[in-house]
Parts: C-alpha cells; structure tokens; sequence
C-alpha cells in the first residue's frame, strides 16, 4: 500500500471534485490531456518513493554541517537534487518562456505533495528556487529575467528569501539592514537570520531576495526595498559567474526537524563589498516580497498535509498489521485470539480522524491552485475576479488549517503506535518533527488569522464580496448533496454550521462597528480553525456526494467501491463528530470574555 500520498485520493480531487479538464482547456494548457497529467503523477510517485524516503531518513541522521564558513548538505542529497532537477521537477508549473514545464499551478502542488510527503527537508532547497523565480519574473528588470529564471528552472541556480533579521522577525517594518546607492546598484549591509537554503553545496550561484532600506528611507513598512543580491556576481547578458559578492554564512541552526534543509545566519558586506540590485521600485518591497510569500505560505500547508499524510499511511499500515490484545467484548477470556490494533474502537476513531484532516487538507489546497489557475487563465473578467478572491480569501486558512491539521495528524500517528512511534526506529516521530515548524515560519498561524480576519474577511473595500461568496459557495454545494437522501443528514449539519460561522463573522462586525477592535482580534485564531473546520466539512461533502452518487449508479471494481465507501464515511464522521467543534468556538468568541486581556502580566 501507498506510504506517502494516497495517488488515488490525488487523481480523485484532481478529475473528479474539481473537474481537472475545466483547466486543460485554457489555451494555456491545450498541450496537455489526461494522460500525460497521469503519467506526471505517476513519475512524481515513483521519484518520491524510490530517491526522496530514502533520503528523508538519511538527511534526518546526519543534517546539514557548517564549518569555517561553509555549508554542506545531507550525503544523497547532490545526487538526488540533480536527478530532480533532471526531471524537470523544479519548473512544472513555470512559464515555458523561461524553461518550465508550462504545466497548470494544481498540477505543480500535486507533484510538489509527492515531493515533500517524501522529504520536506529536501523539497525546501528547490521549492524556495521556483518561489524565488517567479516573484523575478513579476518584478525583476528585463536583464534579471533574462539572466536567472532559466538558470533557476534548471537547478543551476538556487534563490531564497531574507527578510528576518534579530530585532525583526514576524515585525518585518523593524528591518534595519542597509542599503546605499552607489551607480547602477546598492551597497547593501546587514544580517538576516532563519534563512532557509541561505548557504549550500548543491549549486554554485544563490540568488537572494533581500529586504533593505535605502538612505533615508521613511521608518516601518514603508520604506523597505526589495534586492536581488547574488553569492558570486555574474555577468548580466552571458550569467557568467564573478568575484565572492561578500555574503557570508555565519552558522546554521541545530533544529527540531527538517534538519537535512540549511537554516542559515548570513552577514551582508563585512567588506563593504556586497552588491545589490533594487528589484521595482524603492519602498515598495513588502509588496513585491508578498508574491513570493504567498506562494510560500501555500508551500507551507502543503508541509504539513503532506507530513500528515504519509504519517497516516504508515499509522494505517501499522495498525492493519500489529497485534495487540482481544477483542473488547472477549476481554474475560484468556484464550481469545489476539487482534490487529486497527479492530480496536479508539485506534479506529483515530485513523478515520486522520484520514478526514488528510483529505480535507489536500482538498483545500488543490481548490486554492485550481482558483490559482482559473483566476489567471479564465478568459471572463467576472470569473477571474471571483476566483482571485478566494485564493486571496484561502490562503491564510490554506497556510495555517493545513499546517495545524498536518501536526495533529502525526500526534494521532505517533499514538497509533504508542510506545515505538515515540522511537526513532520507526518514522513517525521524525514526521512530527519537520511537521511543527509549518505552523511558525512564512507568516505565524496566529498572523494568518488576523490576515484571514482584518483583511480577507472583514473587506470593507470589497463590502465583504470574497468572504460572502464564499459562504454562498459552501451553502450551494451543502443544499446540492441534501438532495440526495442518503446524504441529507450530514449536509444539514454542514448548513448549520456554515450558519454558526457566518453567525461569529457578523459578531465581529458588530463589535468592529462598535469600536471594539479587541473582540476580532483576540478571537482571530480560534475563528480561522472555525472556518477551516466548516471548509473542511463542506469539501469532504462534496466529496461524499461524488461517492455516493457513482456508488448509486453502480462500480464496476471492488477497489472503486470501497474508495467511494470510503469518502462517505469520512464526510458522515467528521460532520458529526468534528464540526461540533464550531459550535464549540461560537460559545467561546460570542461570550465578550476578555480575560487573556485582562488578566495582569504578573499573574501569568
């Protein structure tokens, strides 16, 4: 059985849910059918399971060595990284102007949740590449385009994002480094930290993306510039690389997890000597920065969905093996056969959990891309908008939902095996491990919340539009599935808890229009994991109503039956014992308690 992603679940989401060939049809994607998606997905499988696993385990053992200024990665993984970028796996969805795979944005997540469901580690040096390549592509000056984003296509190149620095971490407007004009470029100074992929053996030349102040500049968020700033320089028609552009790595992190991905201290211009090219214009970084972290912070859910779901499948594995104990009703008798732990009632609530916060995470996240793709390629402008807004309006539920949900799904894993999944001879620790840090990094959760409350949700400048179609969206499928009688109860718990949601938003409106701005904020994570439950729900709906419809008209194998069985099942069990959890919130963020507020310092 599959130990990573379930490819099965995936082609589900893909041409069945979301209806894949709505995308193949844009001209964008006329080369492409499917066929050729199936056996891109077949490949992107077989390079996680056969290269990445291996490596997972290896890079976890050894992780990345600092020393005298230099940075090395796990053994395997300059091997592996060629055979990736061999593979065209870095550039599936990039522009094929520039060398990529031209392939729609979901395709790309797809691949990428193979990637990284083998190694997160890993998948961090190329995915921070591509991430890089594209925000050039948006905003970097014509001979920055012409000079990198084939070369990062290719994995020759590598990029990163630097913007935390000591005194400023989740604060990006306290950024103090430096950056003075001197002809055609800056002379940029100062010292980022948590820099992923900032120094590495697995290529020659990094590109780094680089948050800075001009002279000048006026203080906060206003006044950051963004810079392109290379390891070595390099000629800007032919590429050719040049002379150390004095940035050095000054020491790497010793971490929880993802220990194979290079976590790095780097100081800009010791020498005075560091080169920087302003990317757009001046003080408008933040902004040009945000096309990078948003995809980023896609990436990130996707670490932690992809971390839960290989967790899954080897907790499912396991459980479908281990035997331990009887059966509960012939626990008196001394000579009862001994079962595998799956037969047992809570190991069962545990797995069905699990596999519901799996395949609503990956549902969440393929929907994002598919808006992603729609928005961009849809030739009617009202459509476009619509689907704009809601990967605006996800994306922080995608990031933080996903993100959460993947960490709690390694818990129950970890618990399924009960004393071995606490050692490391067995994988699931690890998975927990590399899984906690997606909840803190590209943007904490509780910053994803009060980005989903104060700036997704409550939109004055759009009335509101994106969040309350959002909700017509869910409450249209929901009433969809209700039409089928078999589904009927499940779909009005769904309804109803669509209405508590919506319920809590407009007590947020009426404490905002009141003046109390407390009230939204102090409750912004516990809504996002609110509307991440009820998105959650309505997707499995959805699903279910596939199932149930093609289990109506009859399936020609055993396996198909039981997976369409299956999905019915997932969405019955987590409208009746998760979204209870809504109702749960509405208690809470209606009450006006304000005692975390109130509550003095020095009684902590």
């Amino acid at each position: 059985m599959a130990l990573l992603v379930d490819d099965r679940d995936v082609r589900f989401v893909l041409f069945e849910q979301l209806g894949l060939e709505k995308i193949l049809k844009y001209d964008a994607f006329k080369d492409f059918d499917a066929d050729t998606i199936n056996m891109i997905l077949n490949e992107a499988k077989k390079f996680s399971e056969t290269e990445l696993y291996r490596l997972n385990i290896e890079g976890d053992k050894n992780g990345a060595k600092f020393d005298k200024g230099n940075v090395t990665t796990p053994p395997g993984y300059k091997e592996a990284y060629d055979k990736y970028c061999e593979g065209g796996w870095i550039s599936v969805s990039s522009s094929p102007e520039y060398g990529g795979q031209g392939l729609p944005s979901i395709i790309g997540l797809a691949t990428g949740e193979f990637g990284v469901a083998g190694s997160v580690a890993f998948t961090m040096y190329p995915g921070l590449t591509r991430s890089a390549s594209h925000l050039i592509k948006e905003h970097g000056a014509d001979w920055m385009k012409a000079a990198c984003i084939k070369r990062m296509n290719s994995g020759e190149w590598s990029g990163t994002m630097c913007l935390t620095e000591p005194q400023a971490g989740s604060a990006v407007g306290d950024v103090k480094s430096q950056a003075k004009k001197q002809g055609d470029h800056y002379l940029i100074t100062g010292n980022k930290i948590f820099i992923s992929s900032g120094d590495h053996d697995l290529t020659k030349q990094i590109l780094h993306l680089v948050l800075a102040r001009t002279e000048g500049a006026p203080p906060g968020i206003k006044g950051i510039s963004l810079f392109l700033v290379p390891k070595y320089r390099f000629d800007q028609k032919t590429g050719a690389l040049g002379e150390f552009n004095d940035v050095h790595c000054t020491g790497i992190e010793h971490k929880m997890g993802i220990k194979g991905s290079s976590t790095c201290s780097l100081s800009f211009g010791d020498e005075n000597k560091c080169n920087g090219y302003l990317i757009g214009k001046e003080f408008d970084g933040i902004k040009y920065m945000f096309t990078m972290m948003n995809e980023a912070r896609i990436g990130t859910g996707l670490q932690g969905a992809a971390s839960g779901s290989a967790a899954y499948l080897h907790a499912l594995s396991y459980a479908k093996e281990r035997i331990q104990g009887v059966d509960i009703k012939a626990m008196k008798d001394p000579n009862a056969p001994r079962i595998t732990i799956i037969k047992h009632p809570d190991v069962r609530r545990m797995l069905i959990t699990m596999k519901g916060w799996v395949e609503s995470s990956r549902a969440l996240l393929y929907y994002c891309a598919f808006c992603s793709d729609r928005a961009e390629h849809d030739p009617d402008p009202k459509s476009k908008a619509k689907y704009q807004d809601f990967v605006e309006l996800l994306t922080p539920v995608c990031k933080a939902w996903c993100s959460d949900r993947g960490f709690d799904v390694t818990r129950l894993a970890i618990q399924t095996y009960g004393g071995y999944g606490y050692c490391s001879e067995y994988p699931v620790e690890q998975y927990m491990r590399d899984a906690k840090i997606s909840s803190i990094y590209e943007g904490t959760n509780g910053i994803q919340a009060l980005d989903l409350v104060g700036r997704k949700v409550l939109n004055i400048k759009k009335q509101m539009a994106p969040y309350n179609n959002w909700i017509a969206e869910l409450k249209g499928g929901a009433e969809k599935a209700k039409a089928n009688a078999k589904l009927k109860d499940i779909a009005e718990l769904v309804l109803k808890a669509v209405d508590t949601l919506d319920g809590i938003t407009k007590h947020f409106m009426g404490a905002g229009l009141k003046g109390d701005q407390d009230t939204p904020v102090l409750g912004a994570t516990p809504y996002l994991e609110a509307f991440g439950d009820v998105t959650a729900g309505s997707l499995l709906l959805w699903q279910a109503n596939i199932a149930q419809d093609k289990l109506d008209k009859g399936v020609d194998s055993d396996a198909d039956k039981k997976f369409y069985e299956g999905k019915v099942h997932t969405a019955r069990f987590y409208a009746y014992n998760m979204l209870s959890n809504v109702d749960r919130w509405a208690i809470a963020l209606k009450s006006g308690d304000k005692t975390a507020l109130n509550i003095p310092d020095d009684c902590f």
